[in-house]
């Protein structure tokens, strides 16, 4: 059966400008890191991509080496692209990365020109796409230059293979240096994707501050730690979850007492606020409008559904907030 988007999709969700371009992200973003790969079952796959689509999602976030096995995820998209939301290219923002491991031999991972380059020819083809909207270093290379990497992604740029170029997992003196050089070359960085929520706020401590300052805008991942800040583990660890598995996404060891005692009294603060312990994270983490976009994964549509719905209550009083801080400190 063909797909055909919802007339609302636009009505309910939160548009942000990101940094000082004149891109604007939803405030929820779809990462397509885990339950995308050849391991998982393409049709729950479309199932999620269509109804993020509905809800007004039109950021979907991917890496090279996204799986399992690497490259899976972008295939699959690609194919349930061109099925499904090649008649919407222009109303999508789709992203894809590379510096991580990738392929064998000297070439398959770092920051160096060739991998960068190699690595997006790659992904494009793997996407079935002719540019991405996105092109991410997905890590600072030690060994390779900073000015080695970053021409690269402005000659992605250049090359019309990119539309805008960002970082993931910078330091802030790292990101500010990128960020500068870029500058220089005539393609500014849009835009950081760190790894952020309650319980890892690293990014409070200088690195916000720089992207203030260089006009950045910011993408959070693993805003909900995993699954570890959601209702999955009120009253234990579910046979089903990624706790419980081989995964190494979440490990069981990080459940300890000390954890699950934040989480039942974040939990209370949620439920006062009528919200899900999940859509209050993600409400927390967009406060003050200093992350552009939440990066929420998802098994299941369901959760997709849970997370947008944390839009509808964004607000907190200065009361939560200082409670909030209680118990995360």
């Amino acid at each position: 059966m063909s797909y055909a988007p919802r007339n609302e999709r636009y009505s309910n969700m939160t548009y942000t400008r990101c940094g000082n371009s004149g891109l604007k992200l939803p405030a929820i973003s779809l990462g397509l890191w885990q339950n995308y790969g050849g391991v998982n079952d393409l049709e729950t796959q479309r199932e999620m991509l269509r109804r993020a689509f509905d809800l007004g999602i039109t950021h979907f976030d991917l890496a090279n080496n996204y799986g399992p096995p690497p490259g899976t995820a972008e295939a699959n998209f690609g194919s349930l692209f061109k099925a499904d939301f090649a008649p919407y290219r222009d109303e999508l923002m789709i992203s894809t990365k590379a510096g991580n491991p990738m392929w064998a031999g000297p070439y398959g991972d770092g920051g160096s020109k060739k991998h960068m380059m190699s690595s997006l020819d790659q992904s494009l083809k793997r996407l079935g796409l002719d540019y991405v909207d996105i092109y991410y270093s997905h890590r600072c290379d030690p060994e390779t230059p900073m000015e080695e990497t970053m021409r690269a992604l402005d000659l992605a740029v250049r090359q019309g293979k990119a539309l805008y170029v960002g970082l993931s997992n910078y330091s802030a003196e790292e990101t500010k240096q990128a960020a500068g050089i870029l500058k220089e070359l005539g393609t500014p960085c849009l835009i950081h994707q760190p790894k952020y929520n309650m319980f890892d706020r690293w990014i409070e401590r200088g690195l916000q501050d720089v992207l203030k300052e260089e006009g950045m805008g910011s993408i959070a991942f693993s805003p909900l730690a995993k699954g570890l800040l959601t209702s999955r583990y009120l009253t234990g660890i579910p046979a089903d979850s990624r706790a419980a598995s081989s995964s190494r996404a979440l490990s069981v060891n990080a459940i300890t007492d000390a954890v699950m005692s934040k989480i039942i009294r974040l939990n209370a603060i949620a439920l006062e606020r009528d919200q899900s312990l999940s859509q209050m994270v993600i409400a927390w983490v967009l406060r003050e409008g200093r992350v552009t976009s939440a990066l929420i994964g998802a098994s299941k549509v369901s959760q997709i559904e849970d997370n947008v719905a944390a839009l509808k209550n964004m607000n907190f009083s200065q009361e939560e907030l200082l409670r909030i801080e209680e118990i995360l400190t």
